[in-house]
């Protein structure tokens, strides 16, 4: 198979079909279009989402913990704890190990969150260390959001910008094979790993009316909208211009010949509401950007590009990140 994320007809006929019995606590079950689960003990809902690192070798400690964490704010739920599992390849050094875990400490303790357990192995099949985060948080059962709950008419919000951490992963992975942008310009481009988290921006949309979050991760902004819709059963069309794009992006992507609008994404949450102009002044007067891109429909998935023209919008495939390492790659 191709690297990336299984189709939407593959996910569904080999993955979601084999779920185990269904039990009655669970309250938000696996889905199309949904990173997390919600299960109902009693009081606060326990919200759950996992997910691995695999396209990072710096930094991947402090992608992981963001990353998992991320999934929960698309619920409006405050992370509370991790499980963390590292695979590292046979020769690693203890000092990197060391890095990577101090990385991923850094960012559990800036979200307030404990690693409570996981496992750590050294193997031989993999080429490079594998971080897989599992994130728990609680949210109240009336403040509960899916990515089902997009409706026609509502608009569509996003923060930050397009292609944040693909940006962030190839100015730290590639810095000296990226022949367009000055070093100031590397600089500020490996800097955006810190802008990874959207916990601030989901639980703001979540006060401010949001019917519908999710993180825009593989796939990128156009792989989010399409899970939504696919999710809410619903239409959206967006504009191209809209879409927030920071110069380095602009520059990377330019020079690898990537689409910017399907490079992974964390650091932007995409937002369903009623009222776009109330998130937007909510995050801004907290220092998050944030711009709207669309709205949503009742059926077609559409984005308008800068030409006018209006292009379908694809289910998801193998992330922009891939293709851009492999051209990388083959440079050195």
């Amino acid at each position: 198979m191709d690297a990336g994320k299984l189709s939407p007809e593959k996910l569904n006929e080999i993955i979601l079909s084999r779920l185990g019995a269904r039990r009655p606590e669970t309250r938000l079950r696996a889905r199309l279009g949904e990173d997390s689960a919600a299960l109902d003990f009693g009081g606060d809902l326990i919200v759950a989402s996992t997910d691995p690192i695999t396209g990072a070798a710096r930094e991947a400690g402090w992608l992981a913990v963001n990353v998992a964490c991320n999934d929960l704010a698309t619920n409006g739920a405050e992370p509370v704890a991790l499980l963390l599992s590292l695979m590292a390849p046979v020769g690693t050094a203890e000092a990197t190990l060391a890095t990577l875990m101090e990385g991923a400490h850094q960012a559990a303790v800036d979200l307030n969150v404990e690693i409570v357990g996981g496992h750590t192995e050294i193997v031989p099949v993999v080429t490079q260390p594998i971080f897989v985060a599992t994130a728990l948080g609680r949210v109240r059962p009336d403040r509960l959001i899916t990515s089902a709950g997009a409706k026609p008419g509502y608009q569509l919000v996003l923060t930050k910008g397009a292609g944040l951490e693909g940006t962030a992963i190839l100015a730290l992975d590639y810095a000296d094979r990226l022949r367009s942008l000055s070093p100031e310009e590397v600089r500020r481009a490996q800097a955006l790993a810190w802008e990874i988290s959207v916990v601030r921006d989901g639980l703001i949309a979540a006060k401010n009316g949001a019917t519908a979050m999710h993180d825009v991760t593989e796939g990128g902004v156009l792989g989010a909208l399409y899970e939504l819709a696919e999710a809410s059963g619903v239409g959206v069309t967006v504009w191209e211009e809209a879409i927030p794009l920071r110069p380095e992006t602009r520059l990377i992507c330019g020079e690898l010949e990537i689409d910017p609008l399907r490079l992974i994404s964390s650091g932007a949450m995409l937002i369903c509401c009623p009222d776009g102009r109330r998130v937007i002044e909510a995050l801004r007067a907290e220092d998050i950007p944030a711009a709207l891109i669309g709205e949503v429909t009742t059926g077609g998935r559409f984005i308008v590009r800068k030409d006018g023209t209006r292009r379908p919008i694809e289910p998801p495939a193998a992330d922009e990140l891939w293709r851009a390492k492999a051209k990388l790659d083959v440079a050195e």
